[in-house]
């Protein structure tokens, strides 16, 4: 499948999925989604099968975005734990959010099931450790926690069933992973039969709610609707509201091999900070030949915010040699991932006054079950059903703790401090002649920041350096061949143009 992130390939692009027109017509549905990956073709599918006329709108292929740069952990686990779910949100908060992300999971299995999808799902278990000389008491916190919340029957065993020693572990029963991109292109074929439109190569240029919904394309098309769905990974329909409330992390992977039957299959979670993630993944070639692949996470940082892109992939895989039989690293990849203040999620009505604007945003690294959840979530509410898990999940929720409080205040230092920095500083090079071909770099002419790439005929691509989003000096991304954004998580093509939000349009073009 082709991709609209960057420079990478990750395991989930080499199968075709599904291809559509553009949009060249204007047309009218009851719900116009913008966005179509897990979360849009979730929401998607599960109007249409209430009856609902949908159409789907997305600018590059469908599922090729965060979509295809997970690792497709399936889990009711949370990453940012039950314990710290509980101290923001109240056992009851940590209860709905243990029952959304198991719902999720038993959702996808049965739409699998029921649309015979094959999508390599299965059940496994999943294991949480602390390494060896890490103090344990946070899988006893978590475990106490977990069971507050529902999850009874998470146990705490003598060690995660790998080679390496990992000490005690927490077993979460019943967890899944699958193949995200054949899941997708499953979807969208089910939201087909149901009588929903799917146009690619469309880019929503405007998004307006109320009583005259509409989403204009940027060639001009138009669909009215009587509400409308924005599942960009992150809003591009927000200026500031949801922005201050998430910040956007990059992640980094990779796929390696390994014997058959090496690595028993699971998945499995570390605790320290940035933390692993690993599970295993059955490729099959169209021969009927097999082999298994390790997936390993981690070494996050705040996008826009590390000069040694490739030595992430370097780090992860000397720590999974030390820990696993792995032979080459056939897929290196990285994705980007919105970490909110308080650990969960935004799904549900868009703050303000448009009561039809929904968004899906806020994965925290669980963006296969967020996203499935907010479709859910949102199906409910466009049904005028309600919902246990809307209060938990409402993007409107100001009910902020102390310790989310204090979260909240040094995400948007940490945003106020990139504005500071980068203006003040002249730029990675003085002259183009100083930037490689293949790369690009930033530089200033007095008050002018220009964000410059070379190809590799020494061709030279000149755009503003300020995101079109809320004006921060974005970043050359050596790695994926991008322009990031480290305030707010907005990235662009080496030419300039946007990738995913919260900016809707590229950078604009520099006059000399």
């Amino acid at each position: 499948m082709d991709d609209k992130t960057g420079g990478t390939a990750s395991i989930w692009m080499t199968v075709e999925v599904p291809t559509y027109a553009p949009l060249r017509a204007d047309t009218h549905a009851d719900v116009c989604i913008v966005g179509a990956g897990i979360a849009g073709l979730t929401t998607a599918y599960l109007l249409a099968r209430e009856g609902k006329s949908v159409v789907v709108l997305d600018d590059g292929p469908i599922g090729s975005g965060m979509t295809a740069r997970t690792t497709a952990h399936l889990s009711c686990a949370i990453d940012d734990r039950y314990y710290e779910i509980e101290r923001l949100h109240g056992q009851k908060g940590a209860h709905l959010a243990a029952d959304s992300h198991c719902s999720a999971i038993d959702r996808i299995e049965a739409i699998a099931k029921e649309e015979g999808i094959e999508c390599d799902f299965e059940r496994v278990d999943g294991y949480l450790f602390t390494p060896p000389g890490e103090p344990k008491e946070e899988l006893d916190r978590e475990l106490k926690a977990a069971h507050r919340a529902g999850l009874t029957d998470v146990e705490k065993v003598e060690r995660a069933p790998i080679e390496f020693y990992t000490g005690m572990a927490l077993r979460f029963p019943r967890q899944g992973q699958f193949h995200p991109t054949k899941y997708v292109a499953g979807l969208a074929r089910a939201v087909e039969r149901r009588g929903g439109r799917i146009f690619t190569g469309s880019h929503a240029a405007s998004i307006t709610g109320g009583s005259r919904a509409r989403v204009e394309t940027s060639d001009g098309r138009l669909v009215t609707a009587d509400a409308i769905v924005v599942a960009t990974n992150t809003p591009v329909t927000n200026l500031v509201s949801m922005h201050t409330k998430q910040a956007p992390y990059t992640t980094y992977v990779i796929a390696a091999t390994v014997p058959a039957g090496a690595v028993h299959k699971a998945l499995y979670w570390d605790t320290p900070d940035p933390y692993h993630y690993v599970r295993l993944q059955t490729m099959r070639s169209a021969d009927g030949s097999a082999k298994d692949l390790l997936i390993v996470g981690g070494e996050d940082h705040k996008t826009g915010q590390a000069e040694n892109y490739q030595e992430r992939h370097q780090r992860l895989e000397a720590w999974a040699r030390e820990r696993f039989p792995i032979g080459d690293v056939e897929f290196r990849w990285s994705g980007q991932v919105m970490e909110p203040v308080d650990g969960i999620a935004f799904l549900g009505r868009n703050p303000g006054l448009d009561k039809n604007m929904y968004i899906v945003t806020g994965d925290s690294g669980m963006g296969m079950t967020h996203g499935t959840i907010g479709g859910m979530l949102i199906t409910d509410q466009i049904m005028g059903r309600e919902s246990p898990w809307e209060p938990l999940y409402d993007p409107s929720r100001k009910s902020l703790r102390v310790s989310g409080i204090l979260e909240f205040v040094g995400e948007n230092v940490n945003v106020a401090g990139q504005y500071l920095s980068e203006y003040v500083t002249g730029g990675d090079v003085g002259s183009p002649d100083e930037i490689a071909p293949g790369e690009g770099a930033v530089i200033g002419l007095g008050v002018t920041k220009m964000a410059v790439y070379k190809d590799e005929q020494g061709n030279l691509y000149k755009r503003s350096a300020l995101c079109a989003h809320l004006g921060c000096v974005v970043k050359w991304n050596s790695l994926e061949k991008s322009w990031d954004c480290p305030c707010h998580g907005s990235r662009y093509d080496r030419f300039g143009e946007v990738i995913t939000g919260p900016a809707n349009r590229g950078l604009a073009p520099v006059k000399e």
